[in-house]
């Protein structure tokens, strides 16, 4: 059953941030604002993942980070949900899918780390992802050279935008990814997790 709070209509762009949320913090905040005045975006969704399959290690448990994060991301164009537990998608491909499918019309446009952009080529599906779909990739600390000398970033080269264009972004219903610089959190998750943070 999909929430009744995302409403999408068609010609938006929306970008959509999974992750986790192990906790969610302030890095999380700052690329969701960073994307949304970069690319242009009229909304953004963080999408609130049952699990990484990458990962060994489980979640905490899905209310606490869901009250979490919406207790942190207070903008009224920002939803956060649980919609990929919701429609049992396990990976992000399949999510684009069925996203695509519930909102004819609407463009989604993936957003990660550029240490996320790292490692993509281990995702599943990922090489369909960047065939069909726009992705912003934001910076992180230390990761920019590695990202964009990542396999998956070589494959698809031809489809990357200079940050100058980042506005037009899945506009015209194209794929595309872009790789913006800029002013960077140091914050992470597994970071906090360390401290004892987030316990």
């Amino acid at each position: 059953m999909f929430p009744c709070d995302l409403i999408a209509m068609p010609g938006q762009r929306i970008g959509l941030l999974g992750g986790s949320f192990d906790p969610p913090h302030a890095g999380h905040v700052h690329i969701t604002r960073w994307a949304l005045r970069t690319l242009a975006l009229d909304r953004v969704w963080w999408l609130v993942s049952p699990g990484n399959p990458l990962k060994q290690r489980g979640p905490a448990e899905m209310t606490r980070r869901l009250a979490s994060a919406r207790a942190m991301m207070c903008d009224p164009r920002v939803r956060v949900t649980d919609i990929e537990a919701r429609l049992g998608s396990r990976y992000t491909a399949d999510t684009l899918e069925r996203l695509a499918a519930r909102f004819p019309g609407v463009r989604f446009v993936w957003l990660m780390g550029a240490d996320n952009l790292v490692g993509f080529h281990q995702w599943e599906r990922w090489d369909e992802i960047l065939a069909r779909h726009p992705v912003g990739v934001m910076a992180r600390p230390g990761e920019q050279v590695r990202a964009g000398l990542s396999p998956a970033a070589r494959r698809f080269a031809r489809l990357r935008l200079p940050q100058s264009a980042a506005a037009g972004l899945g506009r015209g219903g194209r794929p595309g990814w872009v790789l913006l610089t800029g002013a960077m959190s140091p914050v992470s998750s597994t970071a906090i997790r360390a401290r004892g943070d987030w316990p």
